[in-house]
């Protein structure tokens, strides 16, 4: 099966922001990102709520169940317990969890499994509970035994920190290292039974050879860089070119 898209709408809730005004609609361009071959869509509702906002949850939620049910709600975040609180509110498929400092513009790097272990088990429990999937945000640096801890919390999948191979646009000699190391790291949790997302900077230009080295890759998401495409090429279509680069035939 074609790796799974996942549009993030952090960026259009983000330009949504800038105006006490209610465009651009998260719920429209969700709406079209789905009805265009998109599987899920993301969010990463943060505490100053700079971009998605608590409200947009339900919102969002909604739409998947009355309009698109086969389609997916994947909710990332640091796990706090107004993180957790929210989750049990919008009953995600997935929950992504990420080390993030609330001040940081982005998710910029893995969790320290060793150092975490104990209290992502302890979260990972809470979640399963709740009935969702969890996946825990990793570097892709090839390390073999922090993939190991992470099967030990209860993890289902990890999602691997793409953010340095998509920093290679400029320089795509560099691509080769990162992207093997990336798949390295796929090849040990997917040989333990640990599924395999990916995740930031990815772009339609940078897919095919991610998904050529890891092809049982589950799902990307992706909000930077399709909602910049987005601009140029529109939501629908834009959609359409990230699924062709991930293999799918639309």
């Amino acid at each position: 099966m074609p790796t799974t898209l996942s549009v993030n709408l952090n960026a259009i809730a983000m330009l949504r922001n800038r105006r006490d005004l209610p465009w651009p609609s998260v719920e429209a361009l969700g709406r079209i990102a789905l009805q265009s071959g998109a599987s899920g869509l993301t969010v990463h509702p943060r505490p100053d709520q700079r971009h998605i906002r608590f409200s947009d949850l339900k919102v969002i939620r909604n739409l998947i169940d009355d309009e698109f049910p086969e389609a997916e709600f994947n909710i990332e975040g640091y796990p706090t317990e107004e993180f957790l609180d929210l989750c049990g509110g919008a009953a995600p498929e997935q929950v992504t969890l990420v080390p993030d400092d609330p001040t940081q513009a982005t998710s910029d790097h893995g969790w320290d499994f060793s150092r975490h272990q104990a209290f992502l088990t302890d979260v990972v429990a809470k979640l399963k509970k709740m009935g969702t999937r969890v996946s825990l945000f990793a570097d892709g640096d090839g390390d073999a035994d922090a993939v190991q801890i992470a099967k030990a919390t209860g993890a289902d999948r990890i999602e691997l920190y793409t953010g340095p191979y998509g920093g290679c646009y400029g320089s795509p000699e560099r691509a080769g290292p990162i992207l093997e190391a990336l798949g390295k790291t796929a090849d040990a949790a997917l040989a333990i039974d640990l599924g395999v997302n990916a995740g930031h900077d990815l772009t339609v230009a940078n897919l095919p050879p991610l998904v050529k080295r890891i092809p049982k890759l589950a799902e990307v998401s992706i909000g930077h860089g399709l909602t910049a495409d987005a601009l140029e090429y529109g939501m629908a279509e834009t959609v359409r070119r990230f699924c062709r680069a991930l293999g799918h035939k639309i």
